[in-house]
């Protein structure tokens, strides 16, 4: 549902001097990280991919902190009270299968044959109109992307301070503008890493403390079942998902969440989607790497816990949560994180978790604007606008790039503001982008057949394909059950359209010749999975093979309770 967002009036976080001083510590530190990384930052490279020099277990923690962005806290949190426990769906078969399969066969292809971005992968295995047209939308998503989380960091300032929230969304672009421009990706990655502990700080004590007012867990469940606008279905995952007969609030059935969610919107997101994967590309070693998924798999697992579940306690506890008037005056569902933390937290407490927040959708944003000007300055303007200049010059276009990728993000934040629920939002931009982008890499990395042209009007296809779902929903040509019913449904008619065309293209056109794509398919060179283990897994405490299979294992045996 689109409409415009009036934050209630009286949502306000009293806190008091300790909260503060909390605040004040936690962003002289992330300046001072800034400031600290400037230093080490020698040529491009540094600048874009940390130099390639980062052990796993800090490309891990940022790798799953930038993802905890405006995403995790406000958007999961928002569906939690729209949608229920369903929720946990975009967590354990929309995100850690995924990311399995992103280290244990992506990232050899990945980082074995040293591309600098996803979209550089493309230009390699197909041709440079698919390479242009991936790298300019993705840099749209990136942008998208990065005003979601300024618009949530803005609703943090606004509750906090009062300030209108164009003056909030400016104050926020402002600071990460700084320390992203001083100290690059290291900056963004070394304060990512801060940020997840931070973020967890902020997270865990206000779980507790709703779920001891809603009376435990049993007190909750009463609470939700009892509520008129939730009910007995909001406390399982797959209760109400049959073929013919959907009464799950989420509205799609099995089937369409396995393939629209769990194959093409998770995939496409986790292994094409280059704020994630630049993470595992400054990596040290192609084991580390690999391993950089698997490190951020296990956080990932848990995380539902703390932020669906206080989308439950919100909609349980905070009267009229997502009940908004014809000009869209009262709380929405974007609102029960803060409005839980006004209600339940003390002071001391509050500042921990103002500060968690913050802290989250600065990790977010700072994912977005360092892969769009990575992008951007690799995959645009050196390839197409100027090439062969000094490695000085690439440096400075990324650091202006950066100004131009927040002054953009405060314009989308704006868009993102008149989504009920920003996970609605950002699922549409996936569906729009990463479905089709998910379709031509598959295709491309297991078909040595598939040729470039094959490949570009692929992508041209799944995306206009993404388009014309969602508009037949907002014509009312198409009923959808729900908003996250329509973006599941859009990701399969991208896909299945991308592959469609990507074939029939093929079928009519030349492919490359072997030796052109020698180490960017399966089974061609050396990054081949059969050609046996990375150097550096032989030990199976280090091998991503055994921890990827039990990150698999573990996130169907959450579901056991919630089924």
């Amino acid at each position: 549902m689109l409409h415009t967002v009036v934050p209630a009036e009286g949502l306000r976080l009293n806190m008091g001097g300790a909260d503060y001083l909390i605040l004040a510590t936690y962003f002289a530190v992330v300046l001072f990280i800034g400031f600290a990384v400037r230093r080490s930052i020698h040529n491009s490279e540094d600048f874009f991919l940390s130099g390639r020099s980062l052990p796993a277990w800090i490309t891990g923690l940022a790798f799953i902190s930038a993802n905890l962005g405006a995403t995790e806290i406000f958007g999961m949190a928002a569906n939690g009270a729209k949608y229920g426990i369903s929720t946990v769906h975009y967590y354990w078969i929309g995100a850690v299968p995924a990311m399995v399969f992103l280290a244990l066969v992506m990232m050899p292809f990945y980082y074995g044959s040293k591309v600098r971005s996803v979209p550089e992968y493309l230009r390699r295995r197909f041709n440079s109109p698919t390479h242009l047209f991936n790298a300019g939308t993705f840099a749209v998503s990136a942008v998208a992307q990065a005003g979601v989380n300024l618009f949530a960091f803005s609703v943090i300032l606004e509750a906090l301070l009062g300030w209108p929230k164009y003056v909030s969304i400016i104050a926020a672009g402002a600071f990460v503008l700084v320390y992203i421009t001083l100290g690059g990706l290291s900056s963004a990655i070394y304060n990512e890493v801060l940020q997840f502990f931070v973020i967890l700080a902020g997270l865990i004590p206000l779980t507790f403390v709703g779920l001891k007012a809603a009376g435990g867990w049993d007190g909750l469940t009463g609470k939700i079942q009892g509520n008129k606008n939730a009910g007995e279905g909001f406390l399982h995952a797959w209760q109400g998902t049959a073929i013919g007969h959907v009464t799950n609030p989420i509205g799609s059935n099995w089937l369409v969440i396995a393939m629209g969610l769990g194959f093409v919107l998770s995939f496409g997101y986790w292994t094409t989607n280059f704020a994630e994967v630049q993470r595992a590309l400054s990596a040290q070693n192609m084991s580390a790497a690999r391993r950089t998924p698997i490190i951020g798999a296990f956080p990932k697992l848990v995380i539902p816990f703390f932020t669906v579940i206080p989308g439950l306690i919100a909609l349980a506890m905070i009267p009229g949560l997502g009940q908004t008037d014809t000009e869209g005056k009262g709380l929405t569902y974007n609102d029960a994180i803060p409005a839980l933390m006004e209600r339940y937290l003390p002071s001391g407490v509050l500042g921990v978790a103002v500060t968690g927040l913050l802290a989250a959708f600065m990790a977010g944003m700072a994912a977005n604007i360092s892969s769009f000007n990575t992008v951007f300055t690799y995959d645009i303007w050196q390839d197409y606008v100027k090439k062969d200049r000094p490695d000085g010059y690439y440096l400075r276009v990324g650091r202006i790039v950066t100004v131009v990728g927040v002054l953009g993000g405060i314009g989308t934040a704006f868009i993102a503001s008149r989504f009920n629920s920003i996970m609605d939002y950002l699922q549409l931009l996936f569906s729009f982008f990463n479905a089709p982008l998910f379709a031509t890499f598959i295709l491309g990395l297991f078909w040595k057949r598939m040729t470039g042209w094959g490949g570009f009007w692929g992508l041209v296809a799944g995306t206009l394909g993404a388009a014309a779902a969602w508009g037949a929903g907002q014509l009312g040509w198409v009923h959808y059950l729900s908003d996250s019913d329509g973006n599941f449904k859009g990701a399969i008619v991208a896909f299945v359209a991308d592959v469609v065309v990507s074939v029939l293209v093929t079928l009519a056109s030349r492919p490359k010749p072997i030796t052109e794509l020698q180490g960017l398919v399966y089974g061609l060179g050396k990054h081949d999975m059969s050609a046996g283990a990375v150097v550096g897994d032989e030990a199976w405490y280090r091998s991503p093979v055994v921890f990827g299979l039990l990150a698999l294992a573990l996130s169907f045996a959450l579901y056991i309770p919630f089924i």
